[in-house]
């Protein structure tokens, strides 16, 4: 045993010969948080997807829950502090989302609680003013009258739908997705892709597809997805991201049966999904791409976007181990 404040000079990386999952679950065990740690074992351990499993997460996930019905604590990473807001709320119901818990009371709570930070319009805005004091990501202003977001409210709304939940509030979110979907012209990455989960859970099936056909032309006129990953220099980074913060077409296509996936060949997803098989690093994990501002939310950031990389890979049928 080291001694009392001895710490080796690097943490031995996973066996290069193991499997992909087992790689990345020695990653999730070194730096993963409890939530994560229980997500990554619903999805891909044994006694994957059943009950227990779910209970496990869901008894995690309630830590970050408020008591206004919403989830705030840093759940998503780059906004920190106790307060709720419409992002970890969010975040909170993808989780419930992908363990089939996405329904009953919590959800009602959380219904009420979007309700009441929504705008005059009646969808969600990105931060709260209630996030003023607390240490936040610098490219996620804070206003005291903040617009709405289709960032914030298509992904939500979109989530609601597919799961069946009905609530007052839905009805003018709804017809804000809508309208700010079909009026989009000039775009970036992040509001294509919550562009693309509304349509993807909302009812309307056959203006979904009308809607969904118009974005993919837009994605490809305007060169939002990089279709070629070895040549990454022909795509433009979007106006305020990161160096190199691209996208690609499973960044929109997390799964087959996603809206996006006719907007790319089959050659072209398999060169992405093979670009992200790749891109898991030596120590098991994906990397983050956004902009990093804090140690800690980069640590806390990368097992959740490795058990997304996961099952994005996995959907597709790729072997992961």
């Amino acid at each position: 045993m080291a001694e009392t404040g001895a710490f080796p000079d690097a943490v031995p990386s996973p066996d290069a010969a193991l499997s992909p999952l087992a790689r990345a679950e020695h990653f999730v065990w070194l730096t993963a948080r409890v939530l994560e740690q229980r997500r990554f074992a619903y999805h891909f351990l044994d006694g994957a997807g059943g009950d227990p499993a779910a209970d496990a997460v869901e008894t995690a996930l309630t830590s970050y829950a408020t008591a206004d019905g919403g989830y705030g604590f840093a759940l998503e990473p780059d906004l920190r502090g106790p307060v709720s807001q419409p992002l970890h709320t969010g975040h909170a119901l993808g989780v419930l989302d992908s363990i089939r818990r996405c329904g009953g009371q919590r959800v009602e709570r959380v219904c009420r609680y979007l309700t009441s930070v929504s705008t005059p319009e009646g969808a969600l805005p990105a931060i709260h003013p209630s996030q003023r004091g607390y240490p936040s990501a610098p490219f996620v202003p804070i206003v005291d009258d903040p617009p709405s977001e289709l960032l914030a409210t298509g992904p939500v709304v979109g989530l609601l739908h597919r799961n069946e939940v009905w609530h007052a509030w839905l009805f003018r979110a709804t017809d804000f997705c809508w309208a700010a979907v079909e009026s989009l012209e000039r775009s970036h990455p992040y509001e294509i892709r919550a562009a693309i989960a509304f349509l993807d859970g909302v009812p309307d099936r056959p203006r979904a597809r009308a809607a969904a056909d118009r974005l993919g032309r837009l994605v490809r006129e305007q060169r939002l997805a990089a279709l070629d990953p070895a040549d990454l220099d022909a795509y433009p980074v979007s106006p305020g991201y990161a160096p190199g913060e691209h996208h690609f077409p499973h960044d929109f296509a997390k799964v087959p049966e996603s809206l996006a996936r006719s907007w790319f060949t089959d050659a072209e997803m398999a060169r992405s999904l093979d670009f992200l098989a790749r891109d898991q690093e030596a120590d098991g994990g994906w990397p983050v791409r956004w902009r990093q501002w804090a140690p800690g939310t980069a640590l806390e950031s990368r097992p959740i976007v490795t058990i997304e990389a996961l099952r994005t890979l996995r959907a597709y049928g790729r072997h992961i181990g």
